[in-house]
């Protein structure tokens, strides 16, 4: 019995398809990687650089910075003015609607709250009745709050700590965020990967409010395998990226401006921005950690850095120095919790993917069938919690097993058709 089986006892995936998924990754990522590298030596090339056809991997961060900026050109911190806070939560509550037949109401004064910057909000179904609260605390506070972005539960949905005669108790959850705080007039103003932060918390928390199990330990985020509780934050994630939506709520706080459509156009196209790259590098990740606690014997001849530079051939096209010792310093699997399981973050980009490919293949323009694939997933990811296996929920969501497909279609790494 190795770490790994133990692991994957309470996890989605097998051995088996973790070992499959990644190969299969890898393969489509390769000739991508190599073609980036390639772009970047022509880049720094044209740039006059005399390290064009010797670069070391102390440059590669550097020079794809430069090369980013210059196909792309995106200010983020410019873009702020397009994203006010007020009108990016509008314009998230409004999609919740469409697809899940939802509607967000301010409930400020309904419940205590710890800070007069935090929003208390009921969610209601379609026959107006409430089926959750949830806290929302979005400006950064740094005396007292700690970085990053999370949602978390207050209390989770359950019949038996039902009180005043009511048949369940709804859930309450709360979203934390570290916005920059409103300043006069001006409005808490963001970047479009706070933007992305906040469809991504508010994922956790639609699964959490809308879960339809009445044993707490069972309902919303609970009781989910390791591996499947980043599907519905992910998913809302792609959301960013659709142009209706993501349109309908980048307007000039001054003006009413919209975004240009060429910025949109940018923000779109560097999203994959060397996807090959980047995907291999986390395929070696999930790779190593993978052998290392499947086959690897630690009495036998070779080594952890054996192990890694074998991985490193395959995963990475400039090949790691004779002195990488990378693992002293992979934390997440070593000291971070990930150990047997760093397959995770891949693993869960290929569920959100192949989610959101259901409402691709159905028309993201058809509204009608955009509404009827949003009940669906609000039936099925949303409402089932843990108390059914995640895979049996995404077959009754998507009709089939999970796909990598469309993930590979989303970071543009399947092969062009000639």
């Amino acid at each position: 019995m190795t770490i790994m089986k133990v692991s994957m006892a309470r996890k989605m995936a097998t051995v088996d398809r973790v070992q499959e998924l990644l190969e299969k990754i890898r393969a489509a990522s390769w000739d991508h990687a190599v073609q980036d590298m390639e772009d970047l030596k022509a880049f720094v090339k044209d740039s006059g650089s005399a390290e064009a056809n010797d670069l070391a991997h102390w440059d590669l961060n550097f020079w794809s910075e430069r090369l980013r900026e210059s196909k792309y050109d995106i200010d983020e911190e410019g873009l702020r003015p397009y994203f006010a806070l007020p009108k990016v939560m509008d314009g998230l509550f409004s999609l919740a609607n469409k697809l899940f037949g939802i509607t967000v109401e301010a409930a400020d004064g309904l419940a205590p709250v710890w800070n007069s910057d935090v929003k208390f909000y009921c969610v209601k179904d379609s026959s107006n009745s409430p089926v959750a609260y949830f806290y929302f605390d979005p400006y950064s506070r740094p005396s007292e709050k700690r970085g990053g972005a999370w949602m978390n539960v207050v209390f989770s949905r359950s019949s038996v700590l039902a009180r005043h005669g009511s048949s369940v108790r709804l859930p309450v959850a709360h979203m934390v965020c570290n916005q920059m705080p409103p300043v006069g007039d001006k409005p808490s103003l963001m970047t479009f990967r706070e933007v992305e932060t906040v469809f991504h918390e508010f994922g956790h928390a639609l699964q959490h409010m809308l879960t339809r199990q009445d044993e707490a330990f069972v309902a919303g985020i609970s009781g989910i395998e390791w591996d499947a509780v980043e599907l519905p934050s992910q998913f809302m994630e792609n959301w960013c990226y659709h142009k209706n939506t993501l349109l309908s709520i980048a307007k000039h706080y001054e003006t009413g401006e919209p975004l240009p459509e060429e910025i949109y156009a940018k923000l779109v196209a560097a999203k994959n921005f060397r996807a090959g790259t980047f995907s291999l590098r986390q395929i070696r990740f999930a790779s190593v950690d993978m052998e290392l606690h499947t086959t690897y014997d630690p009495s036998g001849p070779v080594s952890v850095y054996d192990v890694d530079r074998r991985v490193a051939e395959k995963t990475q096209v400039l090949a790691p120095l004779p002195e990488d010792r990378f693992l002293c310093g992979f934390s997440h699997i070593f000291a971070g919790g990930y150990a047997a399981g760093y397959y995770s973050y891949k693993w869960a980009e290929v569920l959100s993917a192949d989610a959101f490919s259901a409402f691709e293949d159905v028309g993201l323009d058809n509204e009608k069938a955009i509404e009827e694939t949003g009940r669906r997933f609000r039936e099925t990811v949303l409402a089932l919690g843990g108390g059914k296996s995640p895979l049996e929920v995404f077959v009754a969501f998507r009709g089939r097993e999970p796909s990598p497909e469309p993930l590979l279609r989303h970071n543009g790494l399947l092969p062009v058709a000639a």
